[in-house]
């Protein structure tokens, strides 16, 4: 077992250990972090497929890690501190969206998914926690989404995830700030990756035509909510935010959500349903809660038209 550090000298660099760093939002916050002089441990399933550009890319030691494994998890998490001698900032950025009808997904897609985006999550913040106690400082970093603090269509299973990993932040923050840790839960909008396609899991059965065309309707306003969506390196600079802000209470960063939040305050939850269904067009031809003003009215028609 990997000997804890508990110091470091003031002109020693400080060390990310990134999760999901082969692709996406985890590349992009490992070479932004490698650019401003941090050693990057870059963790990712599949090592052999990582490649990373830009300055200080020799900073970044590319490491095994699976979310789902225990052992790869202490692996990897040893691995960091015998390079380089301790863990400032841990972003834990793996994850995958599964996304379609909640009723056509199967159990194990489901299981698959919490394994991933919530549980795996939790491990290797459980394997960090140690290391950063013994320091008396560190950087929990966590990738959640608007999708937790709002759901929206297709998205039942990943805004589950989602709204899990920002109550267990929120929580979590409050114990970890007493030995000197601080907890930090970043949350974007849409981001121009390949989360909807390389990282999309869709669900299995084909039950689409029980919906009529909800689902294609929705299906094709995602596609122009992402279409001008920005890059990852929004997400990885509010990543380098949140690791380096002298607050100490300052749980949540906005990259490009903050627009959607805002309106999520303003309004009360039925209009703000009622927004979400028609923006992403998920309103069916009679809204149930307009569907007695619908048959008065097609009543009054009615009796109008006839002579």
């Amino acid at each position: 077992m990997t000997e804890m550090s508990t110091a470091a000298p003031a002109s020693h660099p400080k060390t990310v250990l990134i999760t999901g760093a082969s692709t996406g939002i985890g590349k992009a916050t490992a070479e932004y972090f490698a650019a401003r002089g941090w050693n990057v441990a870059a963790t990712m399933r599949t090592p052999a497929n990582a490649t990373f550009d830009g300055a200080g890319a020799e900073r970044i030691k590319v490491i095994r890690l699976d979310v789902t494994d225990d052992a790869s998890i202490a692996t990897a998490v040893a691995e960091t501190i015998g390079a380089f001698g301790r863990i400032d900032a841990l972003v834990n950025n793996a994850g995958y969206g599964l996304i379609g009808l909640f009723e056509a997904m199967t159990a194990d897609q489901v299981r698959r998914q919490f394994e991933t985006n919530v549980l795996g999550l939790m491990s290797v913040t459980r394997a960090v926690i140690p290391q950063m106690r013994a320091q008396a400082s560190g950087r929990i970093i966590n990738v959640a989404s608007v999708a937790g603090r709002m759901s929206m269509p297709l998205y039942s299973l990943y805004c589950s995830t989602k709204w899990a990993v920002e109550g267990f932040s929120e929580a979590l923050n409050y114990e970890l700030n007493s030995v000197g840790v601080q907890v930090r839960i970043i949350e974007p909008g849409p981001i121009l990756t390949d989360f909807m396609t390389r990282s999309l899991d869709v669900a299995d059965k084909d039950i689409s035509a029980s919906y009529g065309d909800f689902e294609a309707r929705v299906w094709e306003a995602y596609k122009v909510e992402f279409a001008d969506a920005p890059g990852p390196e929004l997400v990885a600079a509010s990543i380098f935010k949140a690791a380096t802000t002298s607050s100490n209470w300052r749980l949540r960063f906005k990259p490009n959500g903050w627009l959607l939040m805002f309106g999520r305050r303003c309004v009360t939850t039925s209009t703000h349903t009622k927004i979400v269904a028609r923006v992403l067009g998920a309103v069916p031809p009679i809204l149930p809660w307009n569907r007695r003003r619908f048959e008065r009215q097609s009543t009054r028609q009615l009796h109008r038209s006839q002579p």
